[in-house]
């Protein structure tokens, strides 16, 4: 039994969507999620850089006593996952494109796979690999959405503007589809606008579900679950507004945000 934390991390506030599939099917566990808000969205930015903000996180969570890192940000997996699975190989690192692949595959009937994204996730071609390892028939078609987490981050889930997703949706809708990966954990507060373009036959993904399946297969067989019968414990940290993070948190996760502790880098 272990009764340290999981650390979660995502480029803003679209990992608790990770965390809310985490709590509903480990509700004993405890967890560490930071939000990089000062810093993301991570998508238009280059992936050398992304890659030193994920180092900068992931050895906080680490220094902070985690004993597993959940990569809940598309972005920050397709750019510095390797890097920090080298920098600590006795942590337990998950992260969300494998398993989002995993399950539409298992999804698909017509074996055409669309994919959105950040431009930073679709050009890094991570789900291209990450389809072609599964060595199933199937063909995808990436689609970046560069808006969308900026939608998503200012609480903008419908309205006008959101017009923009039949721009970035439409070539997907010509390719027939009949499966849909959120490459983006932010994208799940936009499913009503993207499930309306594509049409409700197109079954959409979402990763958050699948990873939680997959922590809670590696607590059992590590045998690290949480031993206490006390309550967990579930801190936020974020680099940006505290009072910004507890309002549109709240949206993803629910009234677990109690309170939101600021942690600025310098």
């Amino acid at each position: 039994m272990d009764d340290r934390p999981i650390g979660v991390f995502d480029s803003g506030v679209g990992g608790l969507t990770v965390v809310r599939s985490l709590i509903d099917l480990l509700p004993n566990e405890s967890i560490v999620y930071y939000g990089d808000t000062a810093r993301g969205p991570y998508g238009p930015r280059a992936r050398d850089e992304v890659r030193g903000f994920v180092d900068e996180i992931a050895s906080t969570l680490v220094r902070d006593g985690v004993k597993m890192l959940v990569v809940a940000c598309n972005s920050a997996s397709s750019a510095g996952l390797d890097h920090i699975k080298d920098n600590y190989p006795d942590i337990p690192i998950l992260e969300v494109i494998e398993p989002a692949v995993r399950s539409a595959v298992r999804a698909t009937r017509n074996r055409r796979i669309g994919v959105i994204g950040t431009e930073l996730t679709i050009a890094s071609k991570a789900y291209d690999r990450a389809v072609a390892l599964t060595r199933e028939n199937v063909e995808l078609f990436p689609r970046a959405c560069p808006r969308f987490v900026e939608f998503v981050e200012r609480g903008q889930t419908g309205g006008a503007e959101l017009i923009v997703a039949h721009e970035y949706l439409q070539p997907l809708v010509e390719s027939k589809v009949d499966t849909l990966i959120l490459g983006c954990t932010h994208y799940p507060l936009l499913t009503g606008v993207i499930s309306f373009v594509m049409g409700r036959d197109v079954v959409l993904v979402s990763s958050a579900e699948e990873v939680a399946r997959d922590v809670f297969a590696l607590l059992t067989e590590r045998d690290v679950a949480r031993g206490t019968d006390a309550p967990p414990t579930y801190r936020f940290l974020s680099s940006g507004e505290r009072e910004r993070f507890e309002s549109l948190g709240r949206r993803f996760l629910g009234p677990e945000i109690a309170k939101v502790e600021e942690h600025p880098w310098i």
